[in-house]
């Protein structure tokens, strides 16, 4: 059924995934189904849903990545970190997030699903000290721009990114980015069977 829906929802999108993805891609949610109701990681419920606004949600951001490591800040269940690893196998990810239960539900899909290519991480972000040069760092309702910038600009060096994953166009946090940091691009997503605009804010080091 997961699998039906997910080719479904995928033939309204440009994104190409092998068998085996989409399998694997099955099978987080069914991991994530089965964990939530123990560890309450996410408030979506139905496998269902978690399609539509976890794996559809990460997935429409796939084809914006360049560069080779990434880190995700407040992954949470791995959104959309882990989802992007599976669709971008050629990328590297830091999953980092500060509770125990979420990165301990981390490693049983990375092992379950046989996934090379994800390091998950327990620290707090701005303690973190990334082992090698990351080009980006990627958040999903994570925090306000300025927040975000101010945390995790130890990550990337000048040539690095923000990827921020917002609802609405953050036009007020726009206007209040710090100095040293501007909007490069803002690109608007098209998630498969999701009310509400979706944009994906691209900020930069002057």
């Amino acid at each position: 059924m997961l699998l039906e829906q997910l080719n479904e929802l995928l033939a309204d999108t440009s994104i190409e995934l092998s068998e085996q993805q989409k399998q694997q891609l099955v099978e987080y949610v069914q991991l994530l189904d089965k964990w939530n109701k123990a560890y309450n990681l996410t408030s979506v419920r139905d496998p269902k849903e978690m399609m539509v606004k976890h794996i559809m949600d990460s997935l429409v951001v796939a084809p914006h990545l360049t560069g080779s490591h990434y880190i995700d800040v407040g992954t949470g269940p791995g959104l959309p970190g882990m989802v992007l690893a599976i669709a971008r196998p050629d990328i590297n990810f830091v999953l980092l997030d500060s509770l125990g239960k979420r990165i301990r539900f981390l490693m049983q899909v990375k092992h379950g699903l046989g996934i090379e290519n994800v390091t998950p991480v327990q620290s707090r972000v701005e303690e973190y000290q990334p082992s090698v040069k990351l080009d980006g760092v990627l958040s999903r309702a994570f925090a306000s721009l300025q927040d975000m910038i101010q945390w995790c600009s130890h990550l990337i060096d000048n040539q690095g990114v923000f990827l921020a994953l917002k609802g609405q166009y953050p036009a007020d946090e726009l206007e209040h980015l710090p100095n040293g940091v501007s909007l490069s691009q803002d690109i608007s997503l098209v998630v498969p069977k999701l009310e509400g605009e979706r944009h994906l804010i691209i900020l930069s080091k002057d």
